[in-house]
């Protein structure tokens, strides 16, 4: 069986809306060799990316037109099976993109019965809320930023539907950011 993997970009504060502008995956200015390294083992691991419409759209407009991305995530974009949830989106003019249309908790349950490495998504706040009270995610990797809003959508904002959560690793970054991994306890 496959993993399912969550994994946000995500303020101090819990804070994964990333609209006031907090989070700059491509500031020149702080080193994130070693966040980038982390992120092509996790892609190493991971062959399937899975996100909701709003966000797959958002992507599909910045990734594919990147020509100067240095970290990889592009290229594994454009190369990796893409899952999107979506009963409104058409043709999604992207290589290797499916959209689910069915019931989320049995096209998800159906991809982690398949063959392949982990499955992972990202942003796609209404998507992720409902695969952690579904009881479908085996993983959260949180890369929390050293930023406080006070404001924001939050992966968590309501709190009964996660479960109780382990710490499987830990680990600082050069930038301040902390990758914090949790799986359910």
């Amino acid at each position: 069986m496959r993993d399912l993997i969550v994994t946000e970009n995500i303020t101090v504060d819990g804070v994964i809306d990333a609209s006031d502008g907090w989070f700059a995956p491509a500031e020149e200015t702080v080193d994130q060799s070693d966040i980038n390294e982390e992120l092509r083992k996790q892609m190493a691991a991971a062959d399937a990316f899975l996100v909701g419409r709003v966000t797959f759209e958002e992507m599909r407009g910045y990734w594919p037109e990147r020509t100067d991305d240095a970290t990889g995530v592009g290229a594994y974009l454009d190369s990796v099976s893409k899952y999107v949830v979506s009963r409104t989106l058409g043709d999604p003019g992207w290589r290797h993109t499916r959209v689910l249309r069915g019931d989320v908790r049995d096209e998800v349950r159906e991809l982690k019965a398949g063959p392949g490495g982990d499955i992972v998504t990202t942003g796609s706040v209404t998507l992720t809320r409902e695969l952690v009270a579904a009881g479908l995610v085996d993983e959260y990797r949180l890369f929390v930023y050293p930023v406080v809003l006070g404001h924001g959508r939050r992966l968590f904002a309501d709190a009964s539907d996660v479960p109780r959560l382990r710490l499987v690793q830990s680990l600082p970054f050069t930038s301040g950011v902390v990758l914090l991994r949790y799986r359910p306890a």
